[in-house]
């Protein structure tokens, strides 16, 4: 976290220095007396062995899918089995795959689809200050690293996902790209300084879509494009859905709108030239269970009877991707 600050001239961000400051000393003096699962990431994260090998440039994309480094080759057996005792103890591993040294960590979430939906259809991120919103272990920030942004912060206020992040920066060690254990609530009003923002997966979780867009809006330059996913419900029509309960076994799930809502909220909230990029039905190729998330997936919270419905009725997960240009 601290190395965000030292690097606040470089990255023009001594307007908002101050309030930084206090938000990342406040997380490290709640890290710095770790108890219950904070304690055990932490243990975890410290019994990583450091290894030396020499890193030539963005080797974290060992393919179009995982992003890792090294070679089995280049670790003994003793060392392999330390890394992946440490690595499983931070489970689930939602997002991914990733690779470290011949150990595949085979997320539930096969992250790279995603990715390959929208990344060749938005604005290249060379040289662009980038926030990753629910920014989870890292996967799309170390995807983003290649191409060469200013900088890439990410926001990820679970401690199981952030603890991932920080396992993987001690190999991966990537200069431009950041993350703070915080929610978006808490990050500064960083007024006009984020070229492009990412919010993937996020919305549906607020029970104000509404104020989160507008703080985004408030968060970008003018010019700056949003890249914004969510599930949708598939109608034409100006519906939202709000689930009585539960979607897909989720509490957390409140306003799943329509694609023109999506759109209209964007409008409302100051975005303009918006566009959709994408709309895939969520299928068991993407996600699924595997042995590093020890979890139900996406089969378990789908009717058996009829996979098209979740298990409490509700049209099962389809998600837009949208880029939307803040004005």
């Amino acid at each position: 976290m601290e190395n965000l600050l030292k690097h606040h001239q470089t990255l023009k961000l001594t307007p908002f220095l101050p309030a930084l400051s206090a938000l990342i000393y406040s997380q490290q003096e709640l890290l710095s007396h770790p108890k219950g699962n904070i304690l055990k990431y932490t243990m975890a994260l410290q019994n990583l062995p450091l290894i030396s090998f020499n890193f030539p440039n963005y080797s974290h994309n060992v393919d179009r899918k995982r992003v890792g480094i090294g070679t089995k080759d280049e670790i003994s057996d003793s060392v392999e089995k330390q890394i992946r005792t440490n690595l499983m103890e931070l489970a689930p591993w939602r997002k991914g795959p990733f690779e470290l040294f011949g150990i595949e960590i085979d997320s539930e979430w096969q992250s790279w689809m995603k990715w390959n939906r929208f990344i060749d259809k938005i604005t290249p991120l060379k040289n662009r200050r980038i926030l990753d919103i629910g920014s989870s272990n890292g996967y799309y920030m170390f995807r983003m690293a290649a191409q060469n942004p200013k900088m890439i912060l990410g926001l990820e206020p679970q401690y199981a996902f952030y603890f991932q992040y920080l396992a993987l920066q001690k190999y991966l060690n990537i200069e431009n790209v950041f993350c703070l254990p915080v929610t978006f609530d808490e990050l500064p009003l960083m007024n006009h300084y984020f070229d492009t923002v990412f919010c993937m997966g996020v919305l549906y979780h607020r029970k104000s879509p509404i104020d989160m867009l507008k703080k985004i809006n408030e968060l970008m330059r003018s010019g700056g494009e949003l890249i914004l996913e969510n599930l949708i419900i598939e109608s034409n029509e100006d519906i939202c859905l709000f689930p009585e309960e539960r979607y897909a076994k989720m509490r957390n799930i409140f306003f799943i709108p329509s694609l023109k809502v999506l759109e209209s909220w964007l409008k409302r909230t100051g975005f303009g030239n918006i566009k959709c990029l994408d709309i895939s039905r969520t299928e068991p190729e993407e996600q699924r269970k595997t042995s590093w998330i020890q979890t139900e997936s996406l089969t378990d919270f789908l009717d058996p009877e009829n996979p098209s419905k979740t298990v409490e009725g509700y049209p099962a997960p389809v998600r837009a991707i949208l880029s939307a240009q803040a004005i």
